[in-house]
């Protein structure tokens, strides 16, 4: 009784006859969790940074700071144009994991990982589905997180296309995963197996919009001008910011709670 008393604090929980019960947090509740993962990433962010330091590599410059801040912004705006919206949170977006996939695709792993983490963790601040603490975790913080594997492929053949692949496949797994630990009891109710449940579930949206996205990256006019936009992203600059994620991600932050505003 004292647990759920305090609970109520953070979350309320929502009981939905239809989809089960989840949660949605309370003011103090998203204030808690904003802080929780700034520190996060602050802490993150020093010690890469005294390790890239120690290795005689330089820290996240402007450019960079202002190139990943633009893509998870339009990322941000691109998620809230759905093309199609399924129960329990997927949904088929304009491109937008392709945004996020672009900074590991020009600026390497490291920044990738920590700029969709970033990403993952907004998403889960403006749009939340939560149903308990590792749940949250592998949804947000995990599996669009993985979209910054397409930093392995920032110097290959065809990089930006194997590396979109590559991020995708990652928040696939995890998605899988958490349709199959979290969600697997309405695979009964589909007359499914709870693996076949969840890898059509999670299937369906994530590869509609992959096939979406292979098929604009296909156009020659578009890869050409995302190419022209790499070599844009890597020219130059001197300035340095230590602390560019935790910038990102407050900067967004602020967009984000009123996506595209010159809309309204």
């Amino acid at each position: 009784m004292l647990f759920h008393t305090f609970l109520s604090i953070f979350a309320t929980e929502v009981i939905d006859q239809e989809y089960g019960n989840y949660y949605n947090l309370t003011p103090t509740g998203y204030a808690f969790l904003v802080a929780i993962m700034l520190i996060l990433l602050l802490g993150a962010c020093y010690i890469s940074g005294k390790i890239r330091e120690k290795q005689g590599k330089s820290p996240i410059s402007a450019k960079q700071l202002a190139f990943c801040s633009v893509a998870i912004a339009l990322a941000m705006a691109t998620s809230y144009i759905k093309l199609f919206d399924a129960p329990y949170g997927g949904s088929v977006t304009l491109f937008s994991m392709l945004f996020i996939s672009l900074i590991g695709y020009w600026f390497g792993l490291r920044t990738g990982l920590m700029a969709a983490a970033a990403y993952g963790i907004l998403q889960l601040v403006v749009d939340p589905y939560i149903i308990s603490i590792p749940q949250m975790l592998t949804d947000y913080l995990f599996a669009f997180g993985s979209l910054g594997l397409s930093g392995l492929f920032r110097d290959k053949k065809h990089g930006l296309v194997k590396g979109y692949l590559l991020g995708i496949l990652g928040r696939f797994f995890f998605t899988f995963l958490s349709g199959m630990i979290f969600f697997g009891y309405y695979a009964a109710g589909y007359g499914m197996s709870v693996p076949i449940y969840s890898l059509a579930y999670n299937g369906s949206y994530i590869g509609a919009e992959a096939l979406l996205t292979l098929v604009v990256l296909a156009i020659p006019a578009v890869r050409n001008g995302l190419s022209r936009v790499k070599v844009l992203a890597g020219e130059g600059g001197n300035m340095k910011i230590t602390g560019g994620i935790p910038v990102i991600f407050i900067s967004v932050f602020l967009f984000s709670y009123d996506p595209l505003p010159f809309l309204w």
